[in-house]
């Protein structure tokens, strides 16, 4: 039987909102490279505080070519992220984007989010292909931009929130750590969660899990930078394959990745003591799709579509929760694991903070 079409009437403000959007979703994608650059070459840094200045002193500040420098400040001035000064051709970092773009101890460092998100445009083919194949995409086939961009960025969260908030919002945790138990941090990726809590709680001592051998020495390296050694080692380990007795475990946004999170689960529960705690760190989303349509959900249904679910997907089970998972949906992991007592401790804007024990 034929479909006949049917006319469709355009509404013609509707459209042109939408082409006013789509313009600016144009100028953001380029700009996204723009911000990587900016970061690698040390512009932003270059900028910060130093009041307005022109395209060739910014070039020679940073050894970098001005026709390139003055082409890169129009577009960064043109996207609000520098101002600019006609009557002296200056551009200047307002301070509130340097805390942004140029302070990696701020907990508002974005930088490292651009990062993460180029890397995977970059990806785009192999994912694309999976979309025909629903075959999965792991971690460690992605560029190598996602690991470090990843860390990263979810460094200026833990920075903020981790010691501060987390860990107090945890019953009796703070306690044990000051007083000192064995605490595994499964999927610590570069170990920058590892590292913090190693250097916090130093009667404590840390094993970074990762199945990512790539990571799992980077991560190595840094703790050896942070002189923390006497009390972290990091070990290539599945979730589902860790060993050892701990008074915490922890997971930081990575239990949605995992192919088998209650096998995961089922592990985490094996390794704890009696009155042990896990803690769960995820991204902050609502348990229904409507609850996340908004900026934060957006970024996170897109990197997830990119980089979480594939990830899911290329590993035993295949389970795919996905970034949004959502409280509710992690809660029946964590009880299909073994656990009896699950709650929210807390939350920020971007992650919900997830107390389990057995």
């Amino acid at each position: 039987m034929a479909v006949t079409e049917q006319a469709v009437e355009i509404d013609e403000q509707k459209l042109g909102e939408f082409m006013n959007q789509a313009v600016g979703e144009l100028g953001a994608t380029v700009g996204a490279a723009l911000v990587v650059i900016g970061d690698k070459l040390g512009l932003y840094k270059a900028m910060a505080g130093a009041g307005p200045i022109t395209s060739t002193q910014l070039a020679a500040r940073t050894g970098t070519a001005e026709r390139y420098v003055r082409e890169w400040l129009n577009a960064q001035a043109a996207g609000g992220y520098v101002s600019y000064d006609p009557q002296t051709k200056s551009f200047e970092l307002p301070a509130e984007q340097a805390a942004a773009l140029a302070d990696e101890s701020s907990p508002f460092f974005i930088c490292g989010a651009f990062q993460l998100f180029t890397s995977l445009v970059r990806d785009e083919p192999k994912i694309r292909e999976a979309f025909t194949s629903g075959a999965g995409v792991g971690w460690h086939e992605h560029h190598h931009d996602l690991f470090e961009g990843t860390e990263r960025f979810f460094r200026s969260g833990y920075n903020a929130h981790l010691v501060a908030d987390w860990i107090p919002a945890l019953d009796g945790v703070e306690t044990k750590l000051r007083a000192g138990i064995l605490v595994a941090d499964v999927g610590c990726g570069l170990g920058a969660s590892t590292i913090l809590m190693a250097k916090a709680f130093p009667a404590s001592q840390f094993v970074g899990f990762d199945y990512h051998d790539e990571s799992i020495e980077a991560a190595r390296r840094r703790a050896a930078d942070a002189g923390v050694t006497d009390r972290v080692r990091f070990e290539v380990a599945p979730a589902s394959g860790f060993t050892g007795t701990y008074g915490l475990v922890a997971m930081f946004d990575c239990l949605h990745d995992m192919g088998d999170p209650v096998g995961a689960a089922r592990n985490v529960l094996r390794t704890l003591e009696e009155d042990g705690t896990w803690l769960i760190v995820e991204p902050f989303a609502g348990d229904k799709v409507e609850d996340n349509l908004n900026p934060v959900g957006r970024v996170y249904y897109g990197a997830s579509t990119l980089v979480c679910t594939p990830a899911s997907l290329s590993q035993e089970v295949g389970l795919g929760l996905g970034a949004q998972a959502g409280e509710a949906r992690l809660r029946d992991v964590v009880t299909a694991g073994g656990f009896t007592r699950f709650h929210r401790a807390t939350e920020t804007p971007f992650n919900i903070v997830l107390e389990a024990r057995p």
